[in-house]
Formats: C-alpha cells, sequence, structure tokens
C-alpha cells in the first residue's frame, strides 16, 4: 500500500467536502430562495442564471476532487495490479494538476484562502509517493 497516495487521496475526499458545504454556507445560502436547492436570487452584477452555473461549478470542482482522490487511493490500494504507465500518466497528471491549482487559488486569493496549502500538500504528497 503505497501511503502517500493514500493521504493524498483522502486529502482530496476532505478537501471537496469542505470546499462543498463551507461553500453553500457561506456563499450560497442567502441566494437562496425557501425550498430550492438550486440558488437563483441574483443582482444587478449577477443575473439568477449565472449564479445557477456558478453553483453547479462551484460542486463540480468538488466532484472532480473526489474523482481524483477515489483515483489516488486506488492506485494506493492495488498499484502493483494497474499498468506502470497508467498509473505513471494518472499520478504526474494529478500532481501538474494540483500544483497548477495551488497556484492559481494562491495567486487569485492572494494566499488567503487555505485551499492552496491542501492542493499543494496534495501535489507533494503524489511526486513524493511516486
Amino acid at each position: 500500500m503505497n501511503t502517500y497516495f493514500l493521504i493524498a487521496g483522502s486529502l482530496c475526499f476532505l478537501l471537496g467536502f469542505v470546499h462543498s458545504i463551507l461553500g453553500e454556507y457561506l456563499i450560497f445560502k442567502s441566494k437562496r430562495r425557501k425550498g430550492q436547492i438550486v440558488p437563483t436570487i441574483g443582482n444587478t452584477d449577477l443575473k439568477g442564471r449565472h449564479l445557477r452555473i456558478l453553483w453547479a461549478t462551484w460542486h463540480l470542482a468538488s466532484f472532480f476532487g473526489w474523482c481524483i482522490g477515489a483515483f489516488l487511493v486506488e492506485i494506493a490500494l492495488v498499484q502493483e495490479q494497474w499498468n506502470a504507465e497508467v498509473v505513471s500518466f494518472t499520478v504526474y497528471a494529478t500532481a501538474i494538476t494540483m500544483f497548477v491549482s495551488s497556484l492559481l487559488v494562491f495567486v487569485a486569493t492572494k494566499a488567503k484562502h487555505p485551499g492552496w496549502i491542501v492542493l499543494l500538500l496534495i501535489g507533494i504528497l503524489v511526486i513524493v509517493g511516486n
């Protein structure tokens, strides 16, 4: 078992979970009509249809993180059973994705959003685990 990949995959799940929960609470809660799942209360700068796609995209990011986490956990548990080239490609693609995502969040938030640290840590764990 590859402990580095297992920890990185678990962090992907945790980050996605925290991302969705906090986003719902801090960003979208006040933009939703009572009884609705999808927020639709926009304003002059952000129309309802734009808000709906932002909401969907917000949760897509979490879902994609969970999918990457699932790959990493699977590789961690049964790496020997996978084709080495497929594992190598998946590992490097994941590491690059995490490093670029970390940089994007770092720059966009002027390092004020802690998500960049978790993304960077996942990328490092994936590289070290390989």
